[in-house]
């Protein structure tokens, strides 16, 4: 019984040491000039401060139908969604976009070169300029 009342005494003398500790000075935390640089105010908050947007889409786009569809779906999907697909304009030349995810982002540890050959194929023959549908 006589031990509990040491407990709040020993923390209130721990925090007195801490409170203590030498270098730290205790400080004015005001808005003001630090040294030669004005301090910005702090942002109020007001109707600036919200942010609304639609809704976040849901859904995956509908890729083009043909062979090396699925292939598509299985392996990009990995790392990103197919909507990066459709989404963006149609690119003439997907060698280098499919080389950067092989050998950039390392797609080549994932996918055999034999099926990264015939996802080239697929969106060559479906999201060019001259190939796209949309």
């Amino acid at each position: 019984m006589k031990k509990r009342w040491l407990i709040p005494v020993g923390l209130g003398l721990l925090g007195f040491v801490l409170a203590e500790v030498p270098g730290v000075v205790e400080g004015n935390y005001a808005q003001g000039p630090l040294g030669l640089i004005l301090q910005p105010a702090p942002a109020k908050p007001g109707e600036g401060t919200v942010y609304r947007v639609g809704a976040y889409p849901l859904y995956t786009s509908e890729l083009a139908d043909g062979e090396g569809k699925e292939l598509v779906m299985s392996y990009c999907a990995i790392c990103h969604s197919v909507t990066y697909i459709t989404m963006q304009p149609p690119l003439a030349d997907w060698k280098p976009t499919v080389t950067k995810m092989l050998k950039t982002y390392g797609g080549e540890k994932f996918i055999p070169p034999d099926v990264a050959e015939k996802i080239l194929a697929y969106l060559q023959a479906h999201y060019t300029p001259e190939t796209r549908k949309e």
